[in-house]
């Protein structure tokens, strides 16, 4: 499972909500959380955490479901008031930074923050079923549990000689799993433990438990998932201690990453499994859990998906939930940044299925989605309304209550291009009112669409800007997929203009602005230095021709303080000049 993946997978954090599985969160390489809708298809919620950038969000995992109330509601009557629904509200996120965040889907904030408990990273974060309380794993070796309605840590203790990378409350919230290399099955009253397994070689990052008996039974089993492991293992919790083995394997083509499973409940109950590997194919299982079983049980079915072009590429999965049948399956794939959510039937007498879509990926600056609890402000004839959304996905608007059109409405590229005359942008207090020029968000609808079409006078223009708070916000209202196309655009700019000193510095001016906003999603592209090859190849040539540069430099400074110098005063000043030649020698 998503949320269950600790720092040793580099998977990001998806989980669909519990129970009606109408929300599917996400975090995507920019830091951002997002929540969509997967009966509408939309973009639900987008948050934003202060640290997104210095505290990337490790992994995720949604609270029971329990009655919300969304505003102000009537009084309810006595035969109405057991027919409250229940909704997925919190969702606990784990950061890099050791801190816990909780959302709220209900609020649209955050709910509340745990810091202060552990010294490392959150690998994993596991709500109770029933109690409000929530479990922490951490590289720092402790499990901490938390208390949400004071905010602070009821209980901590070290779990392991490792990091601990994953957790895993039972369904009577009595007992609780956690691992690192070992599998350590806790007593949630006394925290002392219960049963230790082993047999993972590498960190183990998904535990799940299979069946809802109790362990005095011989009923209960759990299965585990470690990192670069084609196996998930199920393990039977004896009431004679004799338990040092797993069960049953199911087989897998590469490394688990989310597990969707449904408990079985009695031996006559088969345990049902859908499991996306790293490659992007799901797996379903189908399995009575009664006893040993020595061969390693294959999938019932697995499901792939590709485009429809003529050389099919695959499309990778992301999640997957089961429903109420064997058949229908809820998936999410695509990428993370704009994931597709589908119901389907799946015919599970078929060993193998390939689903082909299409799906459009490109460039966009419009986005078609209804973000929920967005209120529309009363504004005077001067105030500016800038439309809800994601951030550089709509222009700004100047409201106008005699519905007057802006001019600016209208304009083509080529007169939106006109516009952009630097020389008559002035910020002095003599300037025109009445000039007309572009904001920050022509920029960037003009900048993606100059990169899109590889328009060189599109970019020339955009380029010129001189001031340096239009190129920062310009740069943060761009699209995700937009950055790379621009810093290797800006690269070239470089390389091409260096002669030119004055375009030299307004590229490195946006370069500067990319890598500060940017270096988060830069950074976990895994093939980062062969897409940037321009700018490294660039930068180490330059840092070769700077030292030969400031040695001709220096020697230049010797000849020319030596013209037009008195002959008594030429001694002084060659002992001057060799010694600032001297300086920046020892600096190089």
């Amino acid at each position: 499972m998503a949320a269950d993946t600790g720092s040793s997978s580099l998977q990001l954090p998806c989980v669909f909500s519990p129970k009606s599985r109408q929300y599917l969160a996400l975090c995507a390489q920019d830091g951002r959380l997002r929540i969509w809708n997967t009966d509408s298809k939309t973009l639900h919620q987008e948050y934003v955490p202060s640290a997104h950038l210095s505290a990337t969000c490790i992994c995720i995992a949604w609270g029971p479901c329990r009655t919300v109330k969304d505003g102000p509601q009537r009084k309810k009557r006595k035969s109405e008031a057991g027919q409250a629904a229940e909704k997925a509200d919190l969702l606990a996120m784990g950061t890099a930074a050791g801190s816990v965040l909780i959302y709220s889907t209900a609020k649209g904030a955050l709910h509340c923050t745990l810091d202060g408990g552990h010294s490392g990273g959150v690998n994993c974060v596991q709500w109770h079923p029933e109690d409000s309380l929530l479990y922490s794993a951490s590289d720092d070796t402790n499990i901490i549990e938390w208390d949400l309605q004071t905010g602070k840590a009821r209980s901590k203790w070290k779990a392991d000689r490792a990091a601990v990378t994953s957790l895993c409350v039972s369904p009577d919230g009595k007992l609780l799993l956690s691992a690192g290399l070992i599998i350590k099955m806790w007593d949630l009253d006394t925290k002392e433990v219960y049963r230790k397994f082993t047999g993972h070689s590498t960190a183990v990052t998904t535990l799940r438990f299979a069946t809802t008996r109790p362990p005095d039974s011989n009923g209960l089993y759990f299965l585990s998932g470690a990192a670069h492991d084609r196996l998930l293992s199920v393990w039977q919790v004896r009431e004679d201690g004799k338990d040092k083995n797993s069960v049953v394997s199911f087989t897998l083509t590469d490394e688990p990453l989310h597990v969707d499973l449904v408990a079985s409940n009695s031996k006559e109950e088969a345990v049902r499994l859908a499991v996306v590997c790293k490659d992007g194919q799901l797996h379903l299982f189908e399995h009575f859990l009664n006893g040993p079983c020595k061969k390693p049980l294959s999938p019932s079915c697995t499901v792939q998906m590709s485009d429809t072009k003529d050389s099919p590429v695959p499309i990778p999965l992301l999640a997957a939930a089961l429903g109420a049948g064997m058949q229908t399956v809820l998936l999410s794939y695509g990428n993370h940044l704009q994931p597709v959510m589908e119901k389907v039937e799946i015919n599970t007498a078929e060993r193998h299925v390939c689903l082909t879509r299409d799906v459009q990926t490109s460039l966009s600056l419009s986005i078609e989605t209804a973000v929920s609890k967005v209120k529309t402000p009363v504004v005077n004839a001067k105030g500016r309304v800038l439309v809800p959304g994601l951030p550089g996905h709509q222009e700004s608007i100047t409201k106008d209550i005699n519905n007057e059109q802006n001019p600016l409405d209208n304009m083509s590229i080529a007169e939106r291009l006109r516009e952009i005359d630097l020389s008559t942008v002035s910020t002095d207090k003599g300037a025109l009112k009445g000039t007309a020029s572009l904001q920050t968000d022509n920029f960037a609808v003009l900048l993606v669409q100059g990169l899109e079409s590889s328009d060189t006078n599109i970019l020339n223009k955009v380029f010129q800007t001189r001031k340096e708070i239009v190129i920062k916000k310009t740069v943060a209202r761009l699209p995700i997929p937009a950055v790379l196309p621009l810093v290797e655009e800006v690269s070239l700019f470089v390389n091409h203009c260096f002669c030119i000193p004055l375009k030299a510095v307004l590229m490195v001016r946006w370069l500067k602005a990319v890598l500060m906003h940017h270096t988060s999603y830069l950074a976990s592209l895994p093939d980062l230095v062969t897409q940037l090859g321009v700018l490294y190849h660039m930068i180490e040539s330059r840092v070769k021709m700077f030292h030969k540069l400031t040695k001709l430099h220096g020697k230049l400074y010797l000849l020319m303080t030596q013209v037009g110098v008195p002959t008594n005063t030429v001694t002084d000043v060659d002992h001057t000049a060799k010694l600032v030649y001297e300086e920046e020698a020892l600096f190089l």
